[in-house]
C-alpha cells in the first residue's frame, strides 16, 4: 500500500488545508468542495489530512464500521448483536478515503442485492456499497462538476442525514453513512448547477503558487517523497504528531466552544447583506467559524474566525447578478469590511 503524503509538507494551499481541517473537526458542516486548475494538490490533500486524522473505534466485523459509543447509529446487524445490555467489543481503525469514480451506478454506491449470493443460495442478502465504506472517514468525488446529477443529489443528502437507506429489490436496509464528502473539479470542465453548488458547506478555490520559491519547494519535496516515502515521512512525523493531536483536542472541545448571541447577530448581518437563500449559510458559517475557533485553542468565537471562514462559507452561496461580473469573493470580502471594519 502507497504511503500518502505528510499532511504538513504541503506547501501554500493555506485556505484549502484550513478548509478541510474544520470539515474534519466538524462533519456537520456539510463538505468541501474545492476548485482549480490541474496539479494543485487537491486529492494529496485529502488523502494526507485522512491518514493524519487519529483513529477512531468501530466494532470489529461491522461492515458499516460502526461506532461503539453511539448506539442510536448502529445498523441493524450491530442493533440486533448488542442491542442489549451486552457491551459491544471495539478496536482502533484509521480514517478511510473512499473513491468514487465518475462512472458508478447508484447501486454501486448505494450498495445492492448480492446477486451471486441470491443464485447460490437461494439468499436475500444486502451488498454494502461505497457509503457503507465511506462511513467514519472521507468520501472524494473527483471531477464531481461531471458527476450525474442524481448521484450529486443522492450523495449530499445522506450526507446531510447521516444514514443510507436502501429499499429496493425485497431489501429494506438502514446503515449508519457519517463522512465528510469532498468534491474537487476544474470549473473550466463545467460548473454545478447552484442548487448542489449550496449544498456544499465550505467551497474554497486554489490555483498554481506563483511564487518563485514556493514553485521550487513543491518540486523538491515531491521529488524526495516519491524518491524515498519512508525516510520523507520520517522528517514529518513530529509534525504530523502535533497536528493530529491538535485535531483531536480540537473535536474533543468543539461542543464546549462558546457562540455569543453577538457573534450569531454578525453572522447573520453578513448572510443578510449579501442575500443568501435560506438558513444554509448562516448554519454553516457558525460551525465552520466553532470549528476553527476549536482548532486554534480559543473558548469563544471571535470575529476573527467568522471573517477567517466567511468567503469559504458564503461566497458559493450568493445569487448571480447578469449585470454585475464582480467575483463573489470580491462580494464577500466588501461586506465583510462593511460588516466587521475593514
Amino acid at each position: 500500500m502507497s504511503r500518502p503524503y505528510p499532511f504538513t509538507a504541503i506547501v501554500g494551499q493555506d485556505v484549502m488545508r484550513e478548509a478541510l481541517v474544520c470539515a474534519a473537526i466538524d462533519p456537520s458542516i456539510g463538505g468541501v468542495l474545492i476548485y482549480g486548475d490541474r496539479g494543485t494538490g487537491k486529492s494529496t490533500a485529502v488523502r494526507a489530512l485522512a491518514d493524519l486524522l487519529p483513529k477512531s473505534p468501530v466494532i470489529p466485523g461491522c461492515v458499516y464500521r460502526c461506532d461503539p459509543r453511539q448506539p442510536t447509529r448502529w445498523c441493524d446487524d450491530c442493533r440486533s448483536s448488542y442491542g442489549g445490555s451486552k457491551a459491544p467489543p471495539e478496536v482502533q481503525a484509521p480514517v478511510g478515503v473512499v473513491d468514487l469514480p465518475l462512472g458508478a451506478t447508484e447501486d454501486r454506491v448505494v450498495g445492492s442485492l448480492d446477486v451471486e449470493r441470491a443464485l447460490s443460495h437461494g439468499e436475500r442478502r444486502f451488498e454494502p456499497g461505497l457509503l457503507a465504506a465511506a462511513n467514519g472517514g472521507f468520501l472524494y468525488v473527483d471531477e464531481v462538476n461531471l458527476l450525474e446529477d442524481h448521484l450529486v443529489d443522492l450523495l449530499l443528502d445522506v450526507a446531510a442525514s447521516g444514514e443510507n437507506r436502501v429499499e429496493r429489490e425485497g431489501l429494506s436496509v438502514r446503515h449508519p453513512a457519517r463522512f465528510v464528502l469532498v468534491g474537487s473539479g476544474n470549473p473550466e470542465e463545467g460548473e454545478l448547477r447552484p442548487q448542489l453548488l449550496d449544498r456544499f458547506g465550505l467551497c474554497v478555490d486554489v490555483r498554481t503558487p506563483e511564487a518563485i520559491d514556493d514553485r521550487v519547494s513543491i518540486i523538491r519535496r515531491r521529488d524526495e517523497f516519491e524518491q524515498d516515502p519512508a525516510a520523507f515521512g520520517k522528517r514529518y512525523a513530529r509534525k504530523q504528531s502535533a497536528l493530529r493531536t491538535r485535531i483531536r483536542k480540537a473535536q474533543d472541545t468543539l461542543d464546549r466552544v462558546e457562540i455569543a448571541d453577538q457573534a450569531l447577530a454578525r453572522i447573520a448581518g453578513l448572510c443578510a447583506a449579501l442575500g443568501t437563500d435560506g438558513l444554509r449559510g448562516e448554519l454553516t458559517l457558525m460551525r465552520a467559524a466553532r470549528a476553527l475557533a476549536a482548532y486554534q485553542g480559543a473558548s469563544q468565537v471571535t470575529v476573527d474566525h467568522i471573517r477567517a471562514m466567511a468567503e469559504a462559507a458564503l461566497a458559493h452561496r450568493l445569487r448571480r447578478d447578469p449585470l454585475d461580473d464582480t467575483r463573489a469573493a470580491v462580494r464577500v470580502q466588501k461586506i465583510l469590511d462593511e460588516q466587521l471594519g475593514p
